[in-house]
């Protein structure tokens, strides 16, 4: 059990800080469908895969002082912002986290929007469907979001790079 919640901290770790509940959960199924050890649970929800387990897990960190979260009031809602503290850097320190192409890949997705990886992480949950009918899914189940063919495309080619990213990394090593 310990051993999720220091990958979940190793994360925060290479992000500095994220921005937004829903980023972060994108940023995990993301990083899990790039077959990175992430083993939380994903279900469909209003803003694509959400995960409980993860957000369970979050809140079991900043209940123990591993993770700092600041609540910011942006017009109508409520914005997280998160970063590790240093209890957490402390306690991370404790546990061998063996996930070396990690970093690049969650800077990389951290200076995404969240919208795009609304969008990525949408892509991914139905990819086993041939691309016309992720497209029909994308419109279907986002039609509040708007996105338009161009920017599936890109999100289809996003994908494609994270992936050949991981692949030359772990080749190079």
């Amino acid at each position: 059990m310990l051993q999720d919640h220091a990958k979940l901290m190793k994360v925060f770790s290479c992000a500095g800080e994220i921005v937004g509940r829903k980023k972060l959960q994108k940023m995990i199924y993301i990083a899990k469908k790039l077959h990175f050890p992430f083993y939380e649970k994903y279900n469909f929800h209003f803003f694509g895969p959400y995960s409980e387990e993860l957000t369970l897990r979050v809140e079991e960190l900043e209940n123990n002082g591993f993770l700092s979260e600041v609540k910011e009031k942006k017009g109508g809602y409520v914005q997280y912002r998160y970063t590790l503290s240093e209890e957490g850097r402390e306690f991370l320190n404790h546990f061998q986290v063996d996930m070396p192409f990690l970093e690049g890949c969650i800077k990389n997705m951290n200076e995404q929007s969240s919208r795009f990886l609304e969008l990525v992480s949408t892509v991914l949950y139905f990819e086993d469907l041939p691309k016309e009918q992720v497209q029909e899914k994308v419109f279907t189940l986002k039609s509040k979001q708007n996105y338009s063919e161009e920017e599936i495309a890109q999100a289809h080619q996003y994908i494609a790079t994270l992936r050949n990213q991981t692949i030359t990394m772990a080749r190079s090593v």
